[in-house]
């Protein structure tokens, strides 16, 4: 059992038993499927949606290098400069070599899970330069040092007085404000951290092939104001995140945005294709994106996994997720949790440490029957699970497990020996590993043979 098990076993038995959490989490997703019924009316036929948002997918991660290299000769003829990024260490190494350049002492930051992925406000308070969150949900995680709790919602798991004592605390306002005034509160801090700082990092909603632009959706106007103070934006985004055509955004926004918050469309939806242009009085005087990897072509390589990475990250596949409701987004010990973390993260991180995600699902394929893009998740999560035995990541003990349970149900006169109480005696026993976290194996009294005999008596 990896150090990555241990710890998800700890987390989770922790959280299942935790009432007040359940009942946070509960009440969050409750909101969400509420809005997101109201959200899906806007489609005409929301399957034909769902399928051509897929195959739309399909064809960006099929041509992947094409759209890529398209993109990159977009951008560049705009001013723009493209760094490719194999691994977290690279894309961590040109972001503080740019900042260096730059003499950034402070970062302004819109919401990216891939700034998470590779924990790049670690490396830039290691040297000296200090990283602020702008989105809201974020700063909340980020002044409680905690990590996001969800794809979308960051701070889902925290009530309204949860942000009042913790603002109370590290900021030292009224525990009695109410979340009009919290907010009112952050906006006065984070107003003057854009205008200060040298450096914004925004990560990338879309990358637009065809006009070598990023497209970015939010609610709250940080990330437009995070790449338009500073004299430098940076965007890290996953090289997946790739559609072929700014024509595809009139699908895609509205898609994400309601199976994300259940909205028709997101309060912000922009567009970037380079730094500020002669004669341009807003925006950067320079422009990076980094486009990074870091095991998303080991997915690719993969013929069935590849289709993990049609996600477009809405987040929707966690708030159906039972597991997830249970145990809540931190339990994973990973950057992306819910259903769509646990098919990722063992390629992302390694199969060996983290096959035990794919192992906590009760494949229900709930998450496939929400998936945005009709990813077939479930069906993902088996096959990882194949994967994991195929690859030899099991334990003695459990393949002798099964092995003697694979020989004993295929051989009938051995299932037929001793009556259903000795069975469960010698079996629940044996299996000790197996009902530590599960009820009982229970056999019935009498085998099929005996019911099938008195069936025909009958």
């Amino acid at each position: 059992m990896s150090i990555a098990s241990t710890l998800f076993d700890k987390a989770s038995a922790v959280k299942a038993a935790d009432v007040a959490h359940r009942k946070k989490i509960n009440f969050n997703i409750g909101k969400y499927n509420s809005a997101v019924v109201q959200g899906k009316h806007q489609f005409e036929n929301l399957e034909i949606a769902r399928q051509k948002a897929k195959n739309i997918k399909w064809r960006a991660i099929e041509t992947l290098d094409l759209q890529l290299e398209t993109f990159e000769s977009a951008f560049t003829k705009r001013g723009g400069k493209v760094i490719w990024a194999e691994n977290s260490e690279e894309a961590i190494n040109e972001i503080l070599a740019i900042c260096k350049e730059k003499d950034c002492k402070k970062v302004v930051k819109s919401k990216s899970m891939v700034t998470e992925e590779i924990h790049l406000n670690k490396a830039l308070e290691e040297n000296q330069i200090e990283s602020i969150e702008t989105d809201l949900g974020e700063y909340i995680q980020q002044l409680d040092g905690e990590a996001p709790y969800h794809i979308v919602t960051p701070a889902m798991h925290k009530s309204k007085e949860d942000v009042a004592n913790l603002f109370a605390e590290k900021l030292g306002t009224d525990p009695s404000l109410s979340p009009e005034e919290l907010t009112l509160v952050a906006r006065n801090i984070l107003r003057n951290k854009y205008v200060e700082a040298e450096v914004g990092v925004t990560g990338a909603n879309f990358i637009v092939s065809d006009i070598g632009g990023i497209a970015i959706t939010e609610n709250e106007g940080n990330a437009r104001l995070s790449c338009a103070f500073p004299k430098t934006h940076i965007v890290i985004v996953g090289i997946e995140k790739v559609i072929p055509s700014i024509n595809d955004l009139g699908l895609f926004w509205p898609l994400l945005s309601t199976y994300g918050t259940g909205q028709q469309l997101t309060v912000y939806n922009t567009i970037i294709t380079g730094p500020k242009q002669p004669g341009e009085l807003d925006g950067p005087d320079d422009m990076y994106v980094i486009l990074l990897d870091n095991g998303r072509t080991d997915i690719l390589n993969n013929p069935i996994q590849r289709e993990s990475l049609y996600c477009i990250r809405c987040g929707a596949c966690l708030n159906a997720c039972p597991v997830y409701k249970n145990i809540g987004g931190h339990a994973y010990g990973a950057t992306y949790s819910g259903p769509i973390g646990s098919v990722i993260t063992p390629h992302l991180q390694g199969m060996k440490s983290y096959k035990h995600l794919s192992f906590a699902s009760s494949l229900c394929g709930n998450c496939t029957e929400v998936c945005a893009v009709k990813i077939n998740l479930h069906e993902l999560l088996l096959e990882n699970r194949h994967e994991s035995v195929e690859e030899n990541h099991t334990t003695l003990s459990e393949k002798i497990a099964w092995k003697a349970w694979k020989i004993s149900s295929m051989n009938r006169k051995m299932m037929n020996l001793g009556n259903g109480k000795i069975k469960n005696k010698i079996v629940n026993k044996l299996f000790t590993s197996w009902n530590n976290t599960r009820g009982d194996l229970n056999f019935s009294e009498k085998t099929f043979n005996q019911m099938w005999l008195e069936r025909k008596r009958k």
